[in-house]
């Protein structure tokens, strides 16, 4: 289930170029599409876990792979983006049953043995990623890019199945007396949305001023609403509260800043590959777009172990540090040299190494700042600082393009390139100053 899963998540990111040419998306479009899967799995992932506990892990993993494969298909029929984007939205409920999937192994196994079990799933879900990087961009191209949803989705159902044949039941643990925060979490689900209209909708202020005036409101009034409602909830789904915490509001600051200019990167890079302008983009196809990627996504498996041992002999400080030093030289060096593969290719995977010790080290840090009970809310703060920042990154790099294009052509400046990655190594080098109220050393 986990390489099934692994691999349906991933097919997105090496195929945007191709998808937007093929849906007449535009680059602010695209970019959109790029992130809807993590905005759910934002909302997602905090009531997984007590749906789990109520219900039984294994009745609620089943249902969320099954919504899963409903999502791949609707992916896989999508016409045209709004079809696709609910397809994407359906899909992010993986983000939560990965989660709930190490707590029902946990379940069924003894600890010694759940640990390796819990660790082969992770390996599992991230092999599924690199297999669906790698053969999204030879499917779409060699059959279509329906096929490229519909077969990862044809494993998920049939792994989906199998598990709810062959894994043993987990009993419910017990009742959370308090019930669950819905208002909450439909604020937070309206404020999430309507963030990514307005953002979506940026480069087009000149023509739409009114509306996107009031999806501006529609947000303070959705943001508003959710903090007041959190503030008085019995067993909120995120506590605000918590922000009046130094380490946590930092930690917060810290996950937001670095993950806008990983997002940044992240969506640029394989439109600079894809893109076919004068002296600038190297006009690579979905295949070769995909195998360019994947050292990126070996840098960020091995930042966790690496971000986790750090943490443990140097101190949170002392990596997070490390980390925006690398992402911020690794941006600087993109802005100013873009023209051969390899300095794309080493940059993207140098960013995304500096990024997974920086939110390894933050969610470390919050972790251990928080009592027992409230680990689970604090660290849902942190992804919801993690979406938002991969939200405006990616959306900020799409109007920069789209700006940047002009009418009637679907290539974009240079110059957008440029200061795209150039605002990203800005904004993250401010976190430098932000780590600085980190504790230093190790904390014992």
């Amino acid at each position: 289930m986990a390489l099934s899963a692994g691999a349906l998540e991933s097919v997105v990111s090496p195929t945007i170029p191709l998808l937007e040419r093929e849906l007449g998306m535009s680059q602010s479009e695209g970019a959109l599409l790029s992130i809807v899967l993590l905005i759910t799995g934002a909302l997602i992932t905090p009531l997984a876990g007590r749906f789990g506990d109520r219900y039984g892990g294994k009745r609620v993993l089943v249902q969320l792979m099954a919504v899963v494969a409903v999502g791949g298909t609707v992916s896989a029929l999508a016409p045209n983006l709004p079809v696709l984007l609910l397809g994407q939205v359906l899909q992010g409920a993986m983000v939560g049953a990965l989660p709930l999937s190490f707590i029902v192994v946990r379940n069924n196994l003894p600890p010694g043995e759940s640990k390796v079990a819990i660790g082969v799933v992770s390996g599992l879900f991230v092999g599924g990623g690199m297999v669906g990087m790698l053969s999204a961009g030879p499917v779409a191209e060699e059959l279509s890019r329906h096929w490229m949803f519909a077969l990862p989705t044809i494993a998920v159902a049939g792994a989906t199945l199998l598990v709810n044949r062959l894994m043993p039941a987990d009993p419910p643990s017990g009742s959370d007396d308090a019930g669950l925060d819905w208002p909450g979490l439909l604020l937070l689900s309206g404020m999430l949305v309507t963030l990514m209209l307005v953002l979506a909708l940026a480069p087009e202020a000149g023509s739409q001023p009114g509306v996107l005036g009031a999806l501006v409101v529609l947000l303070a009034v959705f943001a508003v609403g959710w903090v007041s409602v959190e503030r008085r909830a019995a067993s909120p789904v995120i506590d605000p509260r918590l922000l009046a915490r130094p380490a946590i509001r930092t930690a917060c600051v810290l996950t937001f800043v670095i993950c806008l200019g990983t997002s940044m990167a992240v969506y640029l890079v394989p439109q600079l590959f894809d893109e076919r302008g004068d002296g600038y983009g190297f006009g690579a196809g979905a295949t070769e777009i995909g195998f360019f990627l994947l050292p990126g996504a070996v840098a960020a498996t091995l930042a966790g172990p690496l971000g986790g041992i750090g943490d443990r002999r140097f101190g949170s400080r002392a990596v997070v540090g490390t980390g925006v030093v690398m992402m911020t030289v690794s941006l600087v060096a993109l802005a100013a040299v873009h023209t051969e593969v390899w300095h794309l290719v080493v940059g993207k995977a140098l960013i995304a190494l500096a990024n997974g010790l920086c939110v390894t080290a933050m969610m470390t840090g919050t972790a251990t700042a928080v009592d027992a009970e409230d680990t689970g809310v604090a660290t849902s703060l942190i992804l919801v600082s993690r979406v938002l920042g991969y939200a405006v990154g990616g959306q900020l790099g799409g109007a920069l393009l789209t700006a940047a294009t002009p009418p009637g052509s679907d290539v974009a400046a240079e110059s957008a390139y440029v200061t795209g990655f150039a605002i990203a190594a800005v904004v993250t080098s401010l976190a430098l100053f932000v780590a600085r109220t980190l504790p230093e050393g190790v904390e014992e």
